[in-house]
């Protein structure tokens, strides 16, 4: 059975930093790419971030480059998502996302993620200005 569980979520002020952590069980971790997903009320679901499956290729969505910054932990089967210069906008609850794509083309990585991924319950965020 695939469990993917997040945490590290939390209130934070503008300016501030959080480190997400997600494991997954139940799958051949270092054969999965990972990606974080984000929703905020009322707004439409947004790729964040996403690792191939080597760690070799990662991908940004503008909102977050310079200020994100995915890796992955293959021998603790653990992915990370630090997050720095935090902004009210970056309030939402944040999922990840495993699946057993291949490709390092982060577009298309993302898509694979969204359409194909385990996902977990995800853990909330929320900056405070």
């Amino acid at each position: 059975q695939v469990q993917v569980v997040e945490s590290g979520g939390g209130l934070v002020q503008a300016g501030g930093s959080l480190r997400l952590s997600c494991t997954a069980s139940g799958l051949p971790f270092d054969d999965y790419a990972m990606g974080w997903f984000r929703q905020a009320p009322g707004k439409e679901r947004e790729g964040v971030s996403c690792i191939s499956w080597s760690g070799g290729s990662t991908y940004y969505a503008d909102s977050v480059k310079a200020r994100f910054t995915i890796s992955r932990d293959n021998a603790k089967k653990t992915l990370y998502l630090q997050m720095n210069s935090l902004k009210p906008e970056d309030t939402a609850m944040y999922y990840c996302v495993a699946a057993p794509a291949r490709t390092d083309y982060g577009l298309t990585l993302m898509s694979l993620l969204a359409d194909f991924g385990y996902w977990g319950q995800g853990t909330q965020v929320t900056v405070s200005s």
